[in-house]
């Protein structure tokens, strides 16, 4: 049996404390990063919160093992005096939408290896995909998975807004964003990429560009160089 403590109130702590209560060979508790004066003792201490507050929070854990799930902050950052380690799940949280962790790919790393161990041991509990990682790699993940995600996402409430603005249904173009996400499982992104821009389209561009605001023109622009030179 596994015990975990779990740091932390928001989407990711959520998420991770409601599946673990579900595995067996696991004992969970989460506390508020509010009540860090009582820390009950874990094999594995958890800091689910804000990047701003790994510091504080874990230099006032006496626990064995602390580990932080933190897509940008260092493993070596963290300010407990015992291990350290880093436990990122690659996925975006949202309290109110369940989510499958079998499919999560979990990154982790650590200062040792027995630590290793016991963290690949509890990943492995919760998904059937748990990579090493160091603090590098995972930087340059978590850059990518802002383009990938957060970027992406913005770019859905922008074409929502056009399609709010032209009384047409947002609806109307799930089927196109659901094709989009599944071909790059068979091509690579390059070899997927479409659209009036790797046309080298200018009268469609041109047209496109007139009907939006400045901010999207901004926006439309830079995406559509950016394609046209291949980076």
């Amino acid at each position: 049996m596994i015990s975990i403590l779990i740091i932390g109130n928001g989407n990711v702590a959520t998420h991770l404390y409601k599946a673990l209560l579900n595995i067996a060979t696991v004992k969970v508790l989460k506390i508020s990063s509010r009540n860090i004066t009582v820390v009950p003792q874990a094999d594995i201490s958890i800091l689910a919160v804000s990047d701003n507050a790994i510091a504080a929070v874990s230099s006032k854990i006496i626990n064995s093992f602390v580990v932080h799930t933190s897509g940008s902050f260092p493993m070596e950052a963290l300010q407990n005096e015992t291990n350290k380690g880093v436990f990122y799940l690659l996925q975006t949280f949202s309290k109110e939408k369940p989510i499958d962790f079998s499919k999560i790919p979990i990154c982790i790393e650590t200062t040792n290896k027995e630590n290793y161990a016991l963290l690949e041991t509890l990943a492995k509990t919760l998904s059937k995909n748990v990579y090493a990682i160091n603090s590098e790699q995972r930087k340059a993940l978590h850059v990518a998975a802002v383009f990938v995600n957060n970027f992406t996402n913005h770019l859905y409430t922008i074409g929502k807004d056009l399609c709010k603005n032209n009384q047409v249904p947002f609806e109307i173009l799930q089927p196109l964003i659901q094709e989009t996400a599944e071909k790059i499982k068979t091509l690579s992104p390059e070899e997927a990429q479409t659209g009036p821009a790797i046309r080298n389209d200018q009268k469609t561009i041109d047209s496109h560009l007139a009907m939006l605001n400045p901010n999207q023109q901004n926006i439309y622009s830079i995406l559509t160089k950016s394609i046209q030179n291949g980076n």
